[in-house]
C-alpha cells in the first residue's frame, strides 16, 4: 500500500491530536510540519505531540514545505491565512481543514472564488471538516436515506463544559454574569456560535435545501447554588449554562436546526433537562428517527483529549479527499471517511 504524504499545519490543541493520528495511521506518512510560533521552529514533530522523535523538524518556511510535494495538508490553525491556503492548493496539495476560514469571511463569496481558482490551478481539493465536529454533520444527513419523506432534521450537542478551563471563553459568553440575556450578550453569543452555523449550511447543502433564512437563537440558565470549579466560580443566580444555535428555514418553516447545550453545572434554577448523551439526532418524516449517541472516554483521558473529536475526522478523511474531484468539496463529494481498522487489526496479530 502506497502511503499518502502529509504535512501537519500547526500543532496547537487540535493539531497535536492530528499529528499523533497521522503517525498512527498506516495509510499516511508524515513528511513535514509547519511551526506557527518561533519557539516550535526546528523542534522535532514527535516532541511537539508527545511522541518519540520522527526526524521531521517543524519549520515556518512555507517554501521548504511546498518543495516536499506532499499529497495533503492537514490544516488546523486557530486562524486561517488565506494567502497560505491559496499557495498550498496551487502547489497541487489537497487540504483538509478543521478551520472554517471565518476570520477572512468564511467559505463564500470572494474567499470561495479564490480557493476554487487555486484548486483549479493545482488540480487539488479543499475539504472543511470544521469543529462541530464535522463527522456528525455527515451522520445527520445520512439518516434521511431510509425516509420516504422528511419534514425536518435536528442535531443537538450537549456538553459538560466544566472541564474546559478557559475563563476567557466563558467570560465572553456571559457565564458568571447576572442571570438572563441582554442585547450585548446576545451579540457576543452569536459571534461565538457563528462557528456552528456552518453545520446547518453543510447539512442543508447535502439535502439540496436552499434556505430563505438561517436564524440565530440563544437562552441562558442560572446556577441554583454557588459553584466553584477550582478554575472558575459562579455565584447563585448567575449564568451557568447556555442553549443556542441556528435554524435553517424554507418557506417560513424550520427544516434544519442545530442546538448546542453547554453547561458548567447541572444544578440549574430553571431545571433544564440535559441529555447524558452528547448527540441527539432527530428526523421528522416517514419514518421519523430518534437517535442518541454517547461518547465514552478512556480512563486515562485528560480534558483536552476531547479535541480528537475535531482532529480525527479530518485525518480519517485524507484518503477520501485524494480520491475526490478537485475543488471546494461538500459532504456528498467525500464519501465515507473511516479509521484504518483493518490495518490496525492486522498489526495487533
Amino acid at each position: 500500500m502506497e502511503r499518502l504524504r502529509v504535512i501537519q499545519w500547526t500543532t496547537g490543541k487540535v493539531g497535536k491530536h492530528a499529528l499523533r493520528a497521522i503517525l498512527d495511521d498506516p495509510r499516511l506518512e508524515l513528511v513535514g510540519c509547519f511551526a506557527w510560533s518561533d519557539d516550535k521552529n526546528g523542534q522535532d514533530a514527535g516532541a511537539l505531540c508527545g511522541r518519540p522523535d520522527t526526524g521531521i523538524l517543524a519549520t515556518n518556511d512555507v517554501e521548504t514545505l511546498l518543495a516536499l510535494g506532499a499529497d495533503t495538508i492537514l490544516y488546523t490553525p486557530f486562524e486561517a491565512d488565506l494567502d497560505h491556503a491559496v499557495r498550498l492548493l496551487e502547489s497541487g496539495a489537497d487540504m483538509v481543514s478543521t478551520n472554517l476560514f471565518l476570520n477572512v469571511g468564511g467559505i463564500r463569496g470572494e474567499v470561495k472564488e479564490r480557493l476554487e481558482a487555486a484548486c483549479a490551478r493545482g488540480n487539488s481539493s479543499l475539504y472543511i471538516t470544521g469543529i462541530n465536529p464535522g463527522w456528525i454533520n455527515s451522520v445527520t444527513a445520512s439518516l434521511t436515506a431510509i425516509c420516504r419523506d422528511v419534514r425536518s432534521v435536528s442535531l443537538t450537542e450537549s456538553a459538560d463544559c466544566s472541564v474546559y478551563e478557559s475563563v476567557e471563553t466563558w467570560g465572553f459568553l456571559g457565564i458568571g454574569e447576572p442571570g438572563g440575556m441582554t442585547p450585548q450578550l446576545a451579540e457576543r453569543a452569536q459571534a461565538w456560535l457563528i462557528l456552528f452555523r456552518d453545520a446547518v449550511e453543510r447539512i442543508g447543502a447535502a439535502l439540496d435545501l436552499t434556505f430563505d433564512d438561517i436564524e440565530f437563537f440563544c437562552e441562558y440558565a442560572t446556577a441554583a447554588e454557588n459553584v466553584d470549579l477550582g478554575w472558575m466560580g459562579m455565584d447563585k443566580g448567575t449564568n451557568a449554562a447556555l442553549r443556542g444555535g441556528w435554524r435553517g428555514k424554507v418557506g417560513g418553516q424550520t427544516v434544519v436546526i442545530l442546538t448546542v447545550v453547554w453547561y458548567l453545572t447541572r444544578n440549574l434554577a430553571e431545571g433544564w433537562e440535559i441529555d447524558d448523551d452528547q448527540y441527539h439526532l432527530v428526523v421528522q418524516g416517514e419514518p421519523s428517527i430518534d437517535t442518541r449517541m454517547r461518547l465514552i472516554p478512556e480512563p486515562h483521558w485528560k480534558n483536552h483529549d476531547w479535541d480528537i473529536m475535531t482532529a480525527l475526522p479530518a485525518v480519517s478523511a485524507v484518503p477520501q479527499i485524494k480520491a475526490s474531484p478537485p475543488g471546494v468539496l461538500g459532504l456528498l463529494d467525500v464519501g465515507l471517511p473511516v479509521a484504518p481498522v483493518g490495518e490496525w487489526n492486522r498489526a495487533r496479530r
